[in-house]
């Protein structure tokens, strides 16, 4: 049967989600618990293809597999198998027709900033520690112009194919103490997206560059203008949503 499953992994020691040859992937460590589990080889699909050193939450998978028992009993073994840096937090079978990528209406990613003067070792994982003042007022002014259907060049590049428009349905800041978070949520993103726009906004944060000069950036589509790309460790794919498969974590 095929069935779907919600993934959350610690990105730090993986070279991403996507099956490399000679390098430990989340996709290559799933495949293989569930070759361990299952007997039998399968092939994981993803509904995204987070890079190296970035984390999730609440990445969807679904695969095939032979199994005659309930399927808590293989999200338990899976479990058991996989690495402690990533985990099976739900699992359901598949409704018909469902794919992780191509049935989701959307993706929320987090960006989170430690913007205080002193490192914390406890954050180094998943917060980019920047050490200058960030006017959050003027990032979130900046980041109002992502709202809508837009070409994104200027901050990424296609997976695949030559079309780099994607429609951006919220882009919010939100501050507690030293902490600062950025969540986006987009019909999809190009390859280092929001890494790039985080870093640009973070330009407009220190005084630097102006919010009408991102919206300006923006419009040039224009890859070479992006000079900060944040760093990887302070990304995490929070959720997939989908409209239409009842069922799916949501």
């Amino acid at each position: 049967m095929r069935v779907w499953a919600k993934v959350e992994y610690d990105g730090t020691d993986f070279w991403g989600f996507q099956l490399q040859a000679d390098q430990r992937t989340v996709q290559g460590e799933i495949e293989r618990a569930i070759r361990e589990v299952s007997g039998k080889e399968t092939r994981v699909i993803g509904a995204g293809r987070t890079d190296r050193g970035v984390h999730a939450k609440g990445q969807i998978i679904s695969f095939e597999v032979e199994w005659r028992h309930e399927l808590v009993d293989l999200q338990r073994a899976l479990n058991a198998t996989l690495a402690a840096d990533v985990a099976i937090l739900e699992i359901g079978q598949a409704p018909e027709g469902f794919h992780p990528r191509f049935s989701a209406i959307s993706r929320v990613y987090r960006y989170t900033l430690l913007n205080q003067e002193w490192r914390s070792p406890l954050a180094r994982r998943y917060a980019w520690h920047v050490v200058p003042k960030l006017d959050l007022e003027r990032m979130a002014r900046a980041s109002e112009v992502l709202i809508g259907t837009h070409d994104f060049a200027t901050f990424g590049q296609p997976p695949q194919g030559e079309n780099t428009v994607r429609t951006v349905f919220r882009a919010e800041f939100q501050q507690q103490g030293p902490l600062i978070t950025f969540d986006i949520e987009a019909n999809a993103f190009l390859y280092q997206m929001v890494r790039s726009i985080v870093g640009t906004l973070a330009w407009v944060g220190w005084g630097q560059m102006s919010p009408e000069e991102f919206g300006a950036l923006l419009q040039a589509r224009d890859r070479s203008q992006v000079k900060q790309i944040a760093p990887a460790h302070g990304l995490c794919l929070m959720r997939i949503n989908y409209g239409t498969h009842e069922g799916v974590s949501q």
